[in-house]
């Protein structure tokens, strides 16, 4: 099974996320404090750049369980990128997530 053009741009999404929320988390929120680093927030900030990993890894080794990985993935980048909207200031990581959301969320159908 070749690699697809939406295979290979997806892939490119969930690493430009995987480094979006990972660098946000980090610099920004770390910096920031308060709200930006409330335990719940800063573990699905970590979870979501994680599993953005995972998903590019998946897709890269080219199994199929990439359906599944992708299904967390948007679901995840969803769920980060509202949060990260309720805390405000974090506009880049919001817009990343939801466009990993959506690419993830094809991939996975």
């Amino acid at each position: 099974m070749a690699q697809t053009k939406e295979m290979t741009r997806c892939i490119e999404l969930c690493l430009s996320c995987y480094r979006t929320c990972l660098g946000m988390a980090m610099n920004h929120c770390l910096e920031t404090g308060g709200k930006h680093v409330e335990p719940k927030h800063f573990r699905l900030m970590m979870a979501c750049a994680e599993m953005c990993r995972t998903s590019a890894h998946f897709m890269l080794i080219n199994t199929p369980h990439h359906k599944h990985t992708c299904r967390e993935c948007a679901e995840i980048c969803s769920e980060c990128a509202q949060d990260c909207e309720r805390i405000g200031g974090m506009d880049e990581c919001v817009a990343m997530c939801r466009s990993c959301a959506e690419s993830c969320r094809a991939m996975a159908a």
